[in-house]
């Protein structure tokens, strides 16, 4: 039930963009959504269905593309891949610290339309 939320969000940025630029219908969403969000790719297609009924985005798809998550170091200051669990503690791998935090891989982003 999250999804519903999210693209509900989505939904009112997209049609705020296309009221703006004139847009007459959406064809496709283009997210970008962090690989460790808790957002299925099927509930978000299936409640954006529900929720754009009458919309100039209604039939639109949504095409999902999932980022790798990012930590940076508190010490350093580098970014780095989040490593997987089996790996170590996500230590940063120019200086070592283990202070480091997530930076990207938990949200969503809107990265283009195709519309008409």
């Amino acid at each position: 039930m999250h999804e519903l939320s999210v693209v509900e969000k989505i939904l009112a940025v997209v049609l705020a963009h296309a009221v703006k630029h004139r847009v007459k219908r959406v064809l496709a969403i283009h997210l970008e959504v962090g690989e460790l969000s808790d957002l299925e790719d099927r509930w978000l297609q299936h409640y954006f269905d529900h929720v754009s009924k009458g919309s100039r985005a209604e039939k639109a798809r949504l095409v999902i593309v999932r980022m790798p998550a990012r930590l940076q170091c508190g010490a350093c200051g580098h970014d780095f891949s989040f490593a997987t669990a089996a790996e170590q503690a996500n230590a940063c791998p120019r200086c070592s610290s283990t202070d480091c935090r997530l930076i990207a891989g938990q949200g969503y982003f809107i990265k283009h339309l195709e519309a008409l």
